[in-house]
């Protein structure tokens, strides 16, 4: 089934000459500071890196720029736990398409606990699959809002989600973003997971001191070290822990 995702966002660009100084946070961060136009995939934006690289950052940003709210949800969720987002929304400028999204969802598993609080106290339980979130484990009530309060024609933007996911609900949440996809749907996602990271029909962009390059796949750091430590699990071991290799 080929994808009918046409994307809702070109691309986002930050108007460097609107930053009061790029010397100090966010703007100091690396990937930031030589930030200028990224392009978005119409289907699907990886963003990778090392902790510390700017990836929550930006796509907080992108989320608050988009008017979503900065801990999770939609433009209707209105709460703050606590205001601790950046102001780089204030200098992004969000490049959109002629075409409108259905629905919109910010999903990060850091304020999870925030969201579905909210969720309980305004009564939107029915929305999230008819019992509350707070009843059902981390892992599951994300997987829950990703199975069922995301339907589809929308724009979503995912932090870390494998923060909530085991490996086996990660492969699942790769069908759910597929079918998202085929749906119309267009997402970007912060992420650390070599599963998630492996969908094909996306760009991967990799945040570093160096700046924002696009990787391929097989050239991600996560990738090969992943492929590494399970493909060499006791060698690797004995170096990490300074121990001798295990004997049969």
């Amino acid at each position: 089934m080929p994808s009918r995702a046409r994307g809702f966002i070109r691309a986002l660009r930050l108007r460097r000459e609107d930053v009061p100084s790029f010397d100090n946070y966010p703007f100091s961060i690396p990937a930031i500071r030589s930030l200028e136009r990224l392009k978005l995939h119409p289907a699907v934006t990886f963003l990778i890196g090392e902790n510390g690289t700017g990836k929550s950052t930006l796509v907080e940003a992108l989320a608050v720029r988009y008017g979503l709210n900065a801990e999770g949800g939609t433009r209707n969720f209105s709460f703050a736990t606590r205001a601790s987002h950046s102001n780089l929304h204030e200098h992004l400028v969000l490049e959109k398409e002629p075409r409108y999204p259905s629905e919109h969802f910010f999903l990060r598993a850091e304020s999870f606990y925030n969201v579905a609080t909210y969720v309980d106290e305004v009564g939107a339980t029915p929305w999230y699959g008819d019992r509350s979130l707070h009843e059902q484990s981390h892992g599951q009530s994300f997987f829950s809002v990703m199975a069922t309060r995301l339907q589809g024609d929308g724009f979503y933007i995912f932090d870390e989600p494998e923060a909530a996911l085991s490996p086996q609900r990660q492969m699942s949440a790769l069908t759910l973003i597929d079918n998202l996809v085929h749906e119309g749907s267009q997402l970007v996602i912060a992420t650390h997971s070599p599963i998630l990271m492996a969908y094909p029909d996306a760009v991967i962009y990799e945040l570093s001191e160096d700046g924002i390059r696009e990787r391929k796949y097989e050239e991600t750091e996560h990738f090969q070290v992943t492929r590494d430590f399970l493909n060499r699990h006791e060698k690797m071991l004995s170096v990490l822990l300074d121990r001798p290799p295990l004997q049969d």
